[in-house]
């Protein structure tokens, strides 16, 4: 039989996550955002469950061309936009909408040859300093693509560095709102920490949205806010099962570089999960993990290919556990979750890294719409 681990995309959550996205914004328009192979779900994976956004954002052509080949006809946004000239055939082809967020891009432009003109997202740094025309250039950024023949419709975009902590987005949205005074066009400000926590101010819900983290059931804001706070569902399920199970006594330690030592007997299960697998090595003694649904820890060093877990306490697991299921994060058995922002807070990462880490070499099923 082959290894036990496998990842589920649960397709009725992300529908369910999406349109929670509609839901906060309701006069907005909504971009799921399916960069990095759609969070390390498979952009094949969840693209029928996100049919109820209006449109995509991502970074690579080969993604977007993943999508037009998915049968998808509508907006697709490159959120870098192109990255050399003959990128922009091919966003002629797609029918691609692509971000300008430096000189060289407009240069780009206005040397292409096109039968159809571009719609472009003229980007504005109002504080993030990533990418963007600086609030003195904007303007100027603006009047050269309008001249463009090349170019029919310019949208405005910037993003925000704060929309999930204290310091907020007033001082963003002050630069955006005196940048982009006057000019005409969509406005996009939006990224899933705005949509949850400041889509009452309709300037701030603008025109499109873009939900990244929150349509795969992350919560932008924890541990401020759990999933359940925003209503999010988790959308990647990691299982396995215990292998085998060690009887401790006290002294007796556990793994590499003996880094836990029992205190107490202990009952501990070694379970079909690893580094390898995706599962992030630094995360420490004390990981949440659940067995058989019920909550409880890792225990001991993360190894390529096994961990171990606290068994001690658990009730009514079959043959002393040997078999049991282990969730490492996601939806487990009788409606008990693992929110995947509590194993990454943990390991001292964030929900993203964790999805977008899993491994190859691990069996993806889909749990289907309907």
């Amino acid at each position: 039989m082959p290894r036990p681990i496998e990842a589920l995309i649960h397709q009725p959550a992300l529908a369910h996550n999406i349109a929670r996205a509609r839901a906060s914004s309701p006069d907005a328009q909504v971009l799921a955002i399916v960069k990095a192979n759609a969070y390390g779900h498979g952009i094949e994976n969840v693209f029928d469950a996100l049919r109820g956004a209006d449109g995509f954002g991502l970074l690579d052509l080969d993604e977007a061309q993943r999508l037009r080949d998915l049968g998808w006809r509508g907006p697709i946004l490159l959120l870098e936009g192109c990255f050399e000239t003959r990128d922009l055939e091919l966003c002629s082809r797609l029918k691609l909408w692509h971000a300008v967020h430096h000189e060289q891009q407009i240069d780009w432009l206005a040397m292409h040859k096109t039968h159809e003109p571009h719609r472009v997202f003229l980007k504005l740094n109002s504080g993030m300093n990533r990418l963007g025309f600086t609030p003195n250039a904007f303007r100027g950024a603006w009047t050269r693509l309008n001249a463009l023949p090349q170019v029919d419709e310019i949208s405005l975009m910037t993003h925000f560095s704060d929309a999930d902590g204290a310091r907020g987005i007033e001082h963003q949205t002050a630069v955006f709102k005196e940048a982009t005074a006057d000019l005409p066009g969509a406005r996009s400000l939006s990224n899933s920490a705005a949509i949850l926590r400041h889509s009452k101010d309709p300037a701030v819900r603008a025109d499109w949205v873009r939900a990244g983290i929150m349509t795969y059931g992350s919560a932008p804001d924890y541990p401020e806010h759990d999933i359940a706070h925003w209503d999010l569902r988790p959308t990647m399920t990691l299982r396995s099962k215990v292998l085998a199970v060690q009887h401790l006594k006290e002294g007796d330690s556990v793994g590499y570089g003996s880094s836990f030592v029992a205190q107490r007997a202990m009952r501990i299960g070694t379970v079909a999960c690893g580094y390898a697998d995706g599962y992030p090595r630094h995360a420490g003694h004390g990981t949440p993990v659940l067995v058989a649904g019920q909550r409880t820890t890792t225990v001991g060093r993360v190894s390529m290919d096994m961990l171990a877990v606290d068994l001690t306490d658990l009730k009514q697991l079959p043959l002393d556990g040997i078999g049991a299921e282990v969730t490492l994060w996601g939806q487990g058995p009788k409606g008990a979750v693992l929110p995947i922002d509590e194993v990454a807070q943990s390991a001292g990462t964030i929900g993203y890294e964790l999805m977008c880490a899993l491994a190859r070499r691990v069996p993806v099923h889909v749990e289907t719409l309907g």
